[in-house]
């Protein structure tokens, strides 16, 4: 006989909440993008990225976007393959760490995000609009937790 499970509210669990929230709403912008430009998510992520370089340079490693945005690096990696066989994005080793490739938008590149950031801004706004006077209460609870499960990012 199997002892019964103790009770327990997935609907009402925070981390799936979360994660269902974050699928949805990723995959509602997703599909605006995908549709008009023929990239995937993890294209996107690479490509957002490199839109808005840290370093100065106008670079950014793939272990840069593997760490900002929790994607594994053969992810990230096979999503720059792709955008580089595009036309999209150029690689080339650092000049400090040949280990490592840096990646950095083409023209071609630029001008898909000039066309792609909009698109992007006008759903931010809907999201905006969705949440309403909950926004900035809603900001601040998902910057205390990515500020405390994850202090090095």
């Amino acid at each position: 006989m199997t002892k019964p499970l103790p009770e327990f509210d997935l609907s009402g669990f925070t981390p799936y909440r979360l994660a269902v929230a974050a699928e949805k709403t990723s995959e509602a912008l997703a599909r605006q993008y995908r549709e008009r430009f023929g990239i995937s998510i993890p294209e996107w992520r690479v490509l957002v990225h490199l839109a808005q370089p840290l370093d100065g340079r106008g670079t950014v490693s793939v272990r840069d976007i593997e760490a900002r945005v929790a994607m594994e690096k053969s992810k990230v990696s096979r999503a720059a393959s792709r955008l580089e066989a595009a036309g999209y994005i150029e690689k080339a080793a650092d000049a400090g760490d040949r280990r490592l490739v840096r990646l950095a938008l083409t023209g071609k590149g630029h001008a898909l995000m000039a066309e792609l950031l909009p698109l992007a801004r006008a759903y931010q706004e809907e999201l905006e609009r969705r949440l309403g006077d909950t926004l900035a209460d809603f900001e601040a609870g998902l910057d205390r937790l990515l500020d405390t499960l994850s202090p090095d990012l």
